[in-house]
């Protein structure tokens, strides 16, 4: 290249140029005048033989090595508004925006970043933002019983670390009963200082449930468990980064000195990473949010939506009824609930007293899974585009008897609760408010691996009818909102083939509007490995409603290389070799009406539409 100019260049000329709302008169270099290192302040302009580069207000450009011309910003940007602390609509509506997208920007961070296929594709993951009490502000679209359950999270290493955490510390847990779900859902939290460090505004939180985490069988979903410990390695308030530095070694000897320790610390501790990243994604557009508006009004405004969250789902309560239900688990067991509403107040009491005391086997759900399933249902009620947070469950008062399989005591058997009882808490809301028949009613957990493989995956099936809409076929339903691994990817990944992944034509409950129908998904091994099932409505089908019929019930079996056929269980693990096809076939969901009412042919053929949760 030709040698650079030993001496700085100077203005070819001056030219009046509008930027920022105003005119400037701004100096003209040309690019091939510019030595090695020379620095040009905006606003600016520096033209070339084929095109021209703007250097705006606040913004230097520097030409360095190799002639690269590198733009930076020198000053801080300017806070662009001064707003006030009243609530205003407009702006409610721009901030219930920006901490959503924020939790966008968060997800994809850790997309982009994690290891495993559960967190990488099946986006089994999810991100928010809390206040500085640890209450929920906003999320992103992600998984609803991981994020009606983290305040308790973000609370829990409150409490544990009143007055030690310092700027640069990260902390991670997944205990059950402090805070945590079920073990393979790891939450990492991070607070978020003000400028001085001297206090705590926001928490960012990052929760993914990890491919494995020890446990008695791979994959860390065990059909058999009957305490905590069978599930895996139990972090409970683990500083994961002191300082900004990440306690690798620590770490990984907490994922293998359990019982059960992990199978694939490596994997675990890249994932983390990602946790982490995603965490100070949030930390900096925060900071950045501060920047623009001023804290006084962020925060201000973090009330705002929390409060406008709130009078929603008032308004929401007030077209409400007094509903029971109980719902029966192909256990045995039963989830009792009563709504009282009270309309003058527009408040509501949910209470589960009558529920089964804690079981022997796994599906026990903590406290924290069934405030997710409510905030969940009040919010699904809301016809607004408001954020998922603490201010839906203000109107309502929440009763769940201590000792009962919804608040057991510890050591219990937690792994099914999370992922089972969590989405049979949730129909059997909406069978008490009757709004809708139920979904499939469980996410079909189905895990297989080996000392080298392991693999976690929710299979999707039918949704509910309600009033006004059918259900939809082969989707991950209520409490779930994962995506299934690209056939390519998994069998690139892991020695299996994916075989079929179908819909059961004609499987939803019939109705004046039908149910959704279930799946049919079939995995061939080509390696010996431990299959295991966790699932629900293999006997009892899910209901329908308001005369609508039942959707029908799931199977799952094994078909054996020699021709044989095998059976599961609801929950059970087998043994599969080389050759064997183990096949889901996933429940469907509950029909809404009698399919005789005069006109239902033409209601049906009519175009409807159900508002999802945010």
């Amino acid at each position: 290249s030709a040698a650079l100019p030993e001496q700085p260049a100077t203005p070819l000329e001056e030219v009046d140029v509008y930027l920022d709302g105003q005119w400037h008169r701004v100096p003209v270099y040309a690019r091939g005048a510019l030595a090695r290192g020379q620095s040009i302040e905006g606003p600016a302009i520096v033209c070339e033989s084929h095109g021209t580069i703007v250097v705006e207000p606040g913004w230097r450009a520097t030409l360095r090595g190799s002639q690269h011309l590198v733009l930076d910003r020198h000053l801080p940007r300017p806070r662009q508004f001064a707003l006030g602390t009243d609530a205003d609509p407009v702006m409610l509506e721009v901030f219930n925006n920006l901490f959503m997208s924020i939790a966008e920007q968060m997800g994809v961070q850790l997309a982009n970043t994690a290891h495993s296929v559960n967190i990488k594709e099946r986006l089994d993951f999810s991100c928010a933002l809390f206040d500085s009490d640890g209450e929920l502000i906003a999320n992103a679209p992600h998984m609803p019983v991981h994020l009606g359950s983290m305040s308790e999270s973000i609370q829990a290493v409150m409490r544990k670390n009143a007055g030690r955490m310092r700027p640069g510390d990260v902390f991670a847990l997944n205990d059950p009963y402090h805070g945590g779900t079920h073990l393979p859902d790891v939450t990492v939290v991070m607070p978020i200082f003000s400028e001085d460090e001297q206090s705590i505004l926001f928490y960012t939180a990052a929760r993914g449930h990890h491919a494995d985490i020890g446990g008695i069988t791979p994959g860390s979903m065990p059909p058999t468990s009957r305490n905590i410990e069978e599930e895996g390695v139990l972090l409970d308030n683990f500083k994961l980064v002191e300082n900004g530095r990440l306690r690798e070694a620590e770490l990984r000897r907490a994922l293998e000195s359990a019982r059960y320790p992990a199978r694939n610390p490596s994997q675990n501790v890249a994932d983390l990473r990602a946790q982490v990243a995603a965490c100070e994604k949030g930390r900096e557009e925060l900071h950045a949010m501060i920047q623009r508006f001023g804290l006084s009004a962020v925060v201000a405004y973090v009330k705002h939506v929390q409060d406008n969250a709130a009078e929603s789902v008032r308004h929401a309560l007030s077209a409400l009824s007094d509903g029971s239900f109980t719902y029966a688990m192909d256990s045995g067991a039963k989830i009792r609930v009563s709504v009282r509403v009270d309309r003058k107040q527009r408040s509501a009491v949910v209470d589960f007293t009558g529920t089964s005391p804690q079981l022997d086997d796994n599906f026990n759900a903590p406290p924290a899974v069934v405030r997710a399933a409510v905030l969940y249902v009040f919010r699904t009620l809301v016809d607004a585009d408001i954020p998922m947070n603490a201010g839906c469950l203000e109107p309502i008062t929440l009763i769940i008897p201590k000792g009962s399989m919804l608040a057991p005591n510890p050591p219990a058997a937690t792994v099914a609760g999370n992922v089972e009882t969590s989405q049979c808490v949730t129909d059997a809301l909406y069978g008490a408010l009757r709004v809708m028949g139920a979904s499939q009613g469980t996410m079909n957990n189905f895990t297989f691996g080996n000392a080298r493989h392991q693999y976690y995956e929710t299979i999707a099936g039918g949704s509910g009818a309600g009033d006004g809409f059918d259900g939809t076929a082969a989707v991950q339903t209520h409490m779930t909102n994962s995506r299934m691994t690209d056939p390519e990817v998994i069998e690139h990944r892991f020695p299996v083939l994916v075989e079929e992944h179908s819909i059961r034509k004609d499987s939803g409950g019939r109705g004046r509007f039908r149910g959704g129908d279930g799946a049919l998904r079939r995995i061939r091994f080509l390696e010996t490995m431990t299959a295991a099932i966790v699932s629900s409505h293999r006997l009892v089908p899910p209901y329908g409603m308001a005369g609508g019929g039942a959707g029908e019930v799931g199977k799952t079996w094994v078909e054996r290389v020699n021709g044989t056929r095998q059976e599961l269980a609801y929950a059970e693990q087998v043994e599969v070799q080389p050759g064997d096809v183990l096949v889901v076939s996933t429940p469907s969901g509950g029909g809404y009406g009698d399919p005789g009412e005069p006109g239902a042919k033409a209601e049906r053929e009519r175009p409807t539409k159900f508002r999802t949760p945010a």
